[in-house]
């Protein structure tokens, strides 16, 4: 039987690379001559040193922009509490989201039912599998779902034929 999976992974590599252009811009800027402010990646997390809240926001504005020109969803980057180090210095914490929450699988399941479309929406872990009979309908599950869920960036992978 055909079946896709919905997930809500960012692409990990551009996110890398984005983060790798936004150290390179601002090391270069005017505004953060002297300073040390600077992204670090670890797995899924981001975190922004810099030496006030104004710059922590340059900073974040920068990876921002970086992220979108590299096409990542900027509804994966959650942004998380600052921190004081030594000094005034600041760091922020961003994640990155990845996997369909267990709220977010709920409501994928439920739109899929209220459609009347004849497929099986089934939660697994953190990806919701959808099968059905035929291609056709699969294609306007996803049609659906790419309408009705906004507040989440999804994405559709292992499609079977």
């Amino acid at each position: 039987m055909p079946s896709f999976d919905v997930v809500s992974e960012a692409e990990m590599t551009e996110v890398r690379n984005a983060v790798d252009q936004a150290n390179k811009e601002v090391s270069t800027r005017f505004d953060f001559k002297g300073s040390d402010a600077r992204i670090e990646q670890k797995e899924l997390e981001l975190v922004i040193y810099a030496d006030d809240d104004f710059k922590v926001a340059q900073v974040r504005e920068v990876l921002l922009n970086k992220l979108a020109k590299r096409n990542v969803d900027l509804r994966f980057l959650e942004k998380g509490k600052e921190e004081k180090i030594s000094g005034d210095k600041l760091k922020q914490f961003n994640t990155i989201r990845k996997g369909v929450t267990g709220d977010l699988a709920k409501k994928i399941v439920r739109i899929i039912k209220d459609s009347k479309l004849k497929v099986q929406a089934s939660i697994q872990g953190d990806t919701v599998r959808v099968t059905g009979a035929k291609r056709d309908v699969l294609q306007e599950v996803i049609a659906l779902l790419k309408k009705e869920v906004a507040d989440a960036p999804l994405s559709f992978n292992n499609f079977r034929d």
